[in-house]
Order: C-alpha cells, then structure tokens, then sequence
C-alpha cells in the first residue's frame, strides 16, 4: 500500500491510498477531521439531551445508566423514556441531511430542498388523509405520511422528466407541487373535527415528543438500507456537479444515477417525516453547513448526514434549556432558525449572480 499526499487549494490536503490491487481510496483530509468533529459534536448533544427534562442527570449517570449501570429508576428513564427520543432525532436529522445533499446535487441549486420542494407537504396530505379521513393511529399515520412523500416524490420526478432530469426544471415542478400540496393540507384542516385538527396541528409541527421504540425500529431499518446505498453513489454524484456532458463523459450514467439517489432520498425523506414530523429547514442548512466547514466541492454526503444530526438534537436541546421540557416543539425552533438561514442564503446567492 503506497499514500501520496497532494497539496489542495489553500491548506486543503487530500490524501490517496492505493492497494497493490489497483484499488484507490481518494480521502479528504479535512473533511474526515471536520466528519470526526461532527460526530463527537453529535454524541455529546446526545448524552446532553438524555440528561435533560424533569428529572435532570449528570453526564456520568447517562453514560452508567446506559452502560448498565445507576439505580432501575435512572435506566427506566434513560433506556425506556429518553433514549428512543433522542435515537429518533439522530436519524432523522441524518436522513433529512443526506437527503438535501443529494437533492441540492442533483437539481445544482442550494435551495433543492425537500421542504422546499414538496415532498414534505406530500408526506403531510398523507398523514392528514389517515387522521382525518380514517382516524388512523399512529402505525397508520406514519404508513400514510410514507405513502405520501413517496407518491409526490413520483409524480414529481415524472412531471419533471423530459428527456432526463434539468435541476431547474425539478425545482419549479417542486415549488408548483408544495403550493398545491399546501392548499391540500389546508382544505383537510377545514374538513377535520377539533380533536383531528389539534392532533394533525400537533403532527404538522415536528416533533420528538413522545417518541419510542416503535418509531426507531422502522427507521433504523431504512437508514440502514438507504444510506449506505446513497453513499456508494458518492462519486457519481460528485460527476453530476460538473454538468450531464462531463459526466457522461466519465463514464456515469446519468439517469440510472439520478432515479436511484432521488428514490432513496425520497424514502429517507418520508420516513424521517412519518417518525417525527416534517421539521423544517434541516434538510436545506445541514448540507450547506456541512460544504462550509469541509470546504470540498461535491455533495459531502456523510458529513451532511451528520452535521443533520448535530443540528436536530441540539435544536431539541436548545428547546428544553430555553422553555422547558416538552414545551417547544423542535420544529418550531428549526422553522425558525432554518427561516433565517434561508433569507441569508437568498441574499447570499443574489449577491453572487446565481440568482
């Protein structure tokens, strides 16, 4: 095995491994340092939530009481009450980061999010259908927010396709589809009771109140099938920034490439919806946060993926220390933040031309 260290733009490092194989590893120094960072950042926002609430417990006794030790009381309240909460947040803050970097890859636009976009409005007709409709439960509700996010996310893709996919072309289908998608969900607020429309209210924030094992299960189940499968398209993703042309150049097949991620970004997105919500604005701010502090071009999948997490345990964090436990919804704060950040990033890209 040889490595070769090759100087990058600034201070940037990029290393290469190759086996005698012929196998080449390309790795970015900073970004495996900026990963590394990110995901201490994220496991001690997690320690930090389990801690918070009613019954506050030091760092120490989160880490015996889930490890095995402390009184039965401190493990009911770790391993049964606040551990699924906060395993809940972790995925579903990666789904929804990696979903926006290879939303934002694939269309070549910062604001090609799926919140912007609609899927989370079709998730959420979904959802209000199986609330208002059936007076579903929490299965069934969950099961219609997937049904949802997957049926917009395909109609989406095939009123976008016009031999192959143009970013622009997916945007505005995306923003026409959320408008109607939104009027949907409003229409479906008039036709429910005060009971449904309190309980869809409550749904339609985002939230980890409440979470347990039965949402960390199916979601697990999904993360683990559909990130790895987005992170082996890394590399062709990268291609795609350089155009359709300089990608097919190199060998990528473009539309096999696009139907896959955008498939697998589509379920992530729906079921990290139906598991806590559609919480806004994660999706938009974690892949852009995450290009900033790696400074490597491409769509920085996994660091996106992280800094996703990072940033939905700590809003839920934030919630508590601020108003308490289970007062604030964490979407309310992501909705608010992530709202900001995009007012920065439209002045930002108007400012560069791009827009």
């Amino acid at each position: 095995m040889r490595t070769i260290d090759r100087p990058g733009q600034g201070t940037k490092q990029v290393r290469a491994v190759r086996t005698r194989g012929g196998l080449s590893l390309r790795l970015d120094v900073r970004s495996v340092v900026v990963g590394l960072l990110l995901l201490a950042v994220a496991l001690a926002a997690a320690v930090a939530l389990i801690g918070s609430g009613d019954y506050p417990m030091t760092p120490a006794e989160v880490l015996g009481a889930l490890t095995g030790g402390g009184d039965p009381g401190q493990q009911f309240i770790v391993q049964d009450l606040r551990l699924p909460r906060v395993l809940v947040g972790l995925l579903v803050g990666a789904a929804f980061g990696i979903s926006g970097a290879v939303f934002q890859t694939v269309t070549r636009n910062p604001l090609g999010s799926p919140d912007v976009l609609g899927f989370a409005q079709g998730s959420s007709v979904g959802a209000l259908v199986a609330i208002v409709y059936f007076q579903a439960g929490t299965v069934a509700v969950a099961m219609g927010a997937v049904a949802g996010g997957v049926v917009t996310g395909v109609a989406i893709f095939l009123l976008a396709w016009k031999g192959g996919i143009h970013g622009y072309r997916f945007v505005l289908v995306g923003i026409g589809a959320s408008a109607m998608l939104y009027a949907m969900v409003l229409y479906l607020m008039t036709k429910a009771n005060i009971v449904e429309a309190t309980r869809a209210t409550t749904w339609m924030t985002g939230s980890l109140n409440g979470r347990d094992w039965d949402q960390v299960w199916p979601l697990a189940a999904v993360c683990a099938v559909c990130l790895p499968l987005v992170l082996l398209y890394g590399r062709p993703l990268r291609m795609l920034e350089m155009g359709d042309d300089a990608a097919y150049a190199l060998g990528v097949r473009v539309d096999r490439v696009r139907i896959v991620v955008l498939l697998a970004a589509v379920v992530l997105v729906a079921s990290a919806t139906a598991a806590a919500g559609p919480i806004a604005f994660v999706a938009l701010t974690a892949p852009q946060l995450a290009r900033r502090l790696t400074r490597s071009p491409g769509p920085n999948l996994l660091p996106a993926a992280i800094m996703g997490a990072v940033l939905l345990v700590a809003a839920d964090w934030a919630s508590q220390q601020l108003f308490g436990a289970d007062q604030l919804p964490v979407g309310v704060l992501t909705g608010v933040l992530g709202g900001g950040y995009l007012l920065w990033l439209l002045v930002t890209e108007r400012k560069a031309g791009r827009m």
